[in-house]
């Protein structure tokens, strides 16, 4: 269960493509509401629909992906997926370039990275299963948590440094550049994957599209989680643009103290990742997941009383330590969990339901807290998602459930 366990070459060059692609997306932290505020002069209605439209219509999109992805060979679906969002990605400075770029256009390149996004992430899920044994994957996901925060602790003063110097189009062309290089590390690889086996039907069949959903709220422990982490990450991210709309707007920070406020604390997410594979050695997963779920909701309503300057930076990044750090050990523990309690031949389904459940209810929340925001204001509508993030640990299970043994795995496979 420590950390410095190897994990062999092949994981070497998965964790080394999702490093890239971590940095180059630590490096366009908050990109877009920037470009929709500094270069397309949009409010705080229009970037919380910015960020909203691409999550509802990419989960919406994403939905059929799940059974597809389900029984192909993933690494070919993952390099595919690292190859649209290169190609949508740098849409935007291309046509910022010609003098054409629209809000429009955002919209669509967001769909398009959020429905990437969630296919990369199933089928990523499903191949990590497949490469490293069952005892290795907190370690594995530690490490992809970890560098996750490290990338994060990087690379948004760097992308905020980088747009004060040379342009709002910096970020965005080097997070392209990123998923280029995560498919070539992707394809290095190598060695044989074979194509999963399909049980019945060859063809598609309308009710597979809902198996990921039905899995889960059949599962007693994954169920809660389900729900907790859907109500916990759409309160947190409905406040990401509008946190831009008050940070760069009337409290007048300027884009590299943005970076840094919300960067910095990201050690945080480092330390808490790295104690995950220790702490649930000593006192077990589910004790671990309770504990970190509870502490994480009593953080963000303190963003509600950020001011200008140097007290309001402390406090912004104060309450983000707080926050990654028990995210850095929360996340881990939770991925390791389902794919414990997923068979493998429903691994892809479930966690793209989950991915589309979570963007789906992002997207709305971030809708609604826009709409708050322009009836109150965007303080009023923090203060609002950080006192119902109070109640979210209601939503956490109270008891374990066992994992899944090799027989059981087996006979649902057969």
């Amino acid at each position: 269960m420590t950390g410095r366990r190897a994990l062999g070459r092949q994981f070497g060059w998965l964790w080394a493509a999702f490093v890239v692609s971590s940095y180059g997306t630590g490096l366009r932290f908050g990109a877009f509401p920037m470009i929709a505020v500094l270069v397309l002069h949009s409010g705080p209605t229009q970037v919380a629909a910015l960020a909203a439209a691409g999550r509802a219509v990419g989960a919406l999109v994403a939905v059929p992906l799940g059974p597809w992805v389900e029984f192909r060979r993933k690494r070919p679906v993952m390099v595919a997926m690292d190859l649209i969002r290169c190609a949508a990605l740098l849409s935007v400075p291309a046509a910022f370039a010609l003098g054409r770029l629209s809000f429009a256009q955002l919209l669509v390149v967001s769909v398009a990275v959020a429905t990437a996004d969630i296919a990369f992430r199933a089928a990523s899920g499903a191949y990590l299963k497949g490469l490293v044994p069952p005892e290795d994957l907190l370690v594995a996901n530690g490490r992809f948590e970890s560098t996750t925060w490290t990338a994060t602790v990087v690379g948004p003063p760097l992308g905020g440094a980088a747009i004060g110097m040379f342009g709002p189009m910096t970020t965005v062309v080097a997070d392209a550049v990123s998923y280029l290089l995560s498919a070539l590390g992707l394809r290095a690889i190598g060695g044989t994957e074979p194509r999963p086996a399909r049980a019945g039907a060859a063809r598609l069949r309308a009710g597979e599209l809902l198996e990921g959903w039905r899995y889960v709220l059949a599962h007693a422990t994954l169920r809660p989680l389900f729900f907790n982490a859907i109500v916990v990450n759409g309160l947190i991210m409905a406040t990401e643009p509008l946190l831009a709309v008050l940070l760069l707007g009337p409290l007048g920070f300027a884009p590299w103290q943005y970076g840094l406020a919300f960067a910095a604390p990201c050690v945080g997410g480092l330390i808490g990742s790295r104690l995950a594979p220790r702490l649930v050695a000593r006192f077990g997963q589910h004790k671990v997941m309770l504990s970190a779920g509870v502490l994480r909701a009593c953080w963000p309503v303190g963003l509600a009383f950020v001011r200008p300057g140097v007290p309001g930076l402390v406090l912004i990044m104060v309450v983000q330590f707080g926050l990654v750090t028990c995210c850095g050990l929360f996340n881990p523990v939770l991925a390791t969990y389902r794919l414990d309690h997923t068979p493998s031949d429903r691994v892809v389904r479930t966690l793209t339901a989950w991915s589309v459940s979570s963007s789906a209810a992002i997207a709305a929340m971030t809708a609604v807290w826009g709409l708050l925001a322009a009836l109150t204001d965007p303080r009023t509508a923090i203060a609002v998602a950080g006192v119902l993030l109070l109640a979210t640990p209601l939503l956490l299970p109270r008891r374990e459930h066992a994992p899944l043994d090799t027989r059981e795995q087996a006979a649902s496979v057969t």
